[in-house]
């Protein structure tokens, strides 16, 4: 059944003269339902034919027959026909290059003066599928989409002369026409293509999901549409650092909020003028939302930092526990980059014993996502079996939102310790055995030097829970310790020039050094224990 009623005669009727195509004539009627947008053009036209009663040669707008385009491929990887006007350029992004100057030349399409052709050539099936081929052709595995799409800024300004002109009409009989009474031209695309999107690829499309594939639209020919409205609005329109230009379409929605009717009449043309090419499809991207693996690990190498050494550009050390796991990570979810995190950190020459450390690893645009427990037991083989510096256990995936876990209330859970320690002095087991009935003990510790250069300067306040000393000769024993996250244990030891009180120089009257230290735990229950 035909949307339109006898009452949107008159509005469609001076639509279709001045240029605007049927689907945006439904809009400006406030059609806002799927079905009529979804009928072939052809069939759109000939219906708006039939229903206003234009004989066929008064039409203005005809059936947009594809037109021939003058092609620019960039780094063409497949042996697409020569009407095939995408090209890919790697990283998960194909970059698309529509020349539309040729649409002139096509008798048979005049370009809504609304939507540039928005909702004409590009709701048709061609595209869909050359968009499709390559979603397909991205790499990315994927078992639904979001589909988002970017248009030009002015079509915002064209739609407000169109809205103005259309407005204006409709008070002459006294009905009036409201701002957002006319379907949203995004709406009104995804109504059309989101099916034939569905159906291409054999997928829904999901609001919800992370992998997200995005068309950006342009039209050079009327990019200066906006220009006029930052004489009169200059507030709407301030630079921003991450904006190519400073005519966004939230800028632009702005100052149509603040112009006065009178003001856009007299600046900008009602109706707008009809442009001779469609738009230009600038990329068609495809993303999908990190992923995230978590586990612990443990670290026996005294001589292999956490994460990359690098001091003035100059690497230290040839590896770290982050890129021992992590390398592999990259490989198997084809993921572009990575974000290591962790409960803690270790120094260079600390060991990591007992369950190991909680870490999480955040994938950026993995290409692939879905693994069976069993794949990511091997994953985790994998990675102990290339190194024996480190191992991993309880590797899983986890959501964003658990990873909170590992740093919920960090500074209040506890650390054990095992440490060697050296003596100045010559010591006997009684002098050591004092400090197994300190509980509780308060220092304080002003930022160490050692991590001065990268930790702001201030004093914390931390618990050392408990200690146990077992003595080892003359000038050592080795001390066991329960303290809060967040101790500097290093500087407890040997008090780093005063900046850390008490300490265990201090407590014993002597000169004091650590030897040796290891992280005999890390009391944080996440990531949970994972059945081997």
């Amino acid at each position: 059944m035909f949307p339109l009623t006898e009452e949107n005669k008159h509005v469609a009727r001076l639509l279709l003269s001045t240029g605007t195509c049927p689907r945006c004539i439904f809009r400006f009627c406030g059609v806002d339902f799927p079905a009529p947008y979804k009928l072939p053009y052809k069939e759109l036209l000939n219906e708006l034919q039939k229903f206003l009663e234009i004989e066929k040669d008064e039409l203005i707008l005809e059936v947009p027959n594809p037109p021939p385009k003058k092609i620019r491929l960039q780094e063409l990887e497949d042996g697409i026909d020569g009407t095939d006007n995408l090209s890919q350029n790697g990283e998960g992004r194909v970059s698309v290059i529509e020349d539309g100057s040729t649409a002139s030349k096509n008798s048979n399409l005049n370009v809504c003066n609304v939507c540039l052709g928005i909702l004409q050539e590009f709701c048709e099936k061609v595209f869909i599928k050359k968009v499709c081929q390559k979603v397909e052709a991205s790499g990315f595995e994927f078992t639904n989409l979001v589909f988002s799409v970017s248009f030009p800024p002015q079509l915002s300004v064209r739609e407000h002369a169109a809205w103005l002109l259309v407005k204006q009409e409709m008070g002459k009989q006294s009905l009036s026409l409201g701002r957002n009474d006319i379907v949203q031209l995004k709406e009104a695309y995804k109504w059309i293509t989101h099916p034939l999107f569905s159906e291409e690829l054999g997928v829904p499309i999901d609001g919800k999901s992370l992998f997200e594939v995005s068309v950006v639209f342009a039209h050079p020919e009327t990019v200066e549409d906006c220009h006029f409205l930052r004489a009169i609005c200059p507030d709407c329109f301030k630079p921003a650092k991450n904006k190519q230009s400073v005519f966004t379409r939230m800028a632009v929605m702005k100052a149509l909020t603040k112009i006065k009717e009178e003001d856009f009449r007299k600046q900008f043309p009602c109706p707008p003028n009809s442009p001779k090419a469609v738009c230009t499809v600038l990329e068609i991207e495809c993303a999908h939302g990190a992923v995230f693996v978590a586990g612990r690990y443990n670290k026996y190498s005294r001589n292999l930092p956490q994460t990359p050494w690098i001091i003035d550009g100059e690497r230290k050390l040839e590896s770290s526990v982050e890129e021992l796991i992590s390398d592999h990570l990259l490989a198997v979810f084809k993921a572009d980059s990575f974000n290591f995190s962790s409960s803690g950190r270790e120094d260079v020459d600390v060991r990591t014993l007992g369950n190991g450390r909680p870490f999480a690893i955040e994938l950026v645009n993995p290409h692939r996502v879905h693994f069976t427990s069993q794949e990511i037991k091997e994953l985790q083989q994998k990675i102990n079996n290339s190194s024996n510096k480190i191992q991993v256990r309880d590797l899983q995936l986890v959501t964003r939102e658990a990873i909170g876990h590992m740093k919920e209330g960090e500074e209040e859970k506890t650390k054990s310790y095992s440490a060697l320690i050296w003596t100045n002095k010559v010591i006997q087991k009684k002098d050591i055995e004092f400090l197994n009935d300190i509980k509780d003990l308060k220092i304080d510790q002003k930022t160490p030097l050692r991590v001065l250069h990268r930790r702001p300067l201030a004093v914390r306040t931390r618990i050392v829970h408990s200690m146990e000393t077992r003595y080892v000769d003359e000038h050592h024993f080795h001390l066991y310790l329960k303290t809060q996250a967040g101790t500097y244990i290093k500087e407890f030891v040997h008090g780093d020039f005063g900046r850390t009180k008490p300490n265990i120089g201090s407590l014993m009257n002597v000169t004091a050094d650590i030897l040796e230290l290891d992280v005999e735990s890390v009391d944080v229950d996440w990531p949970p224990a994972v059945d081997d």
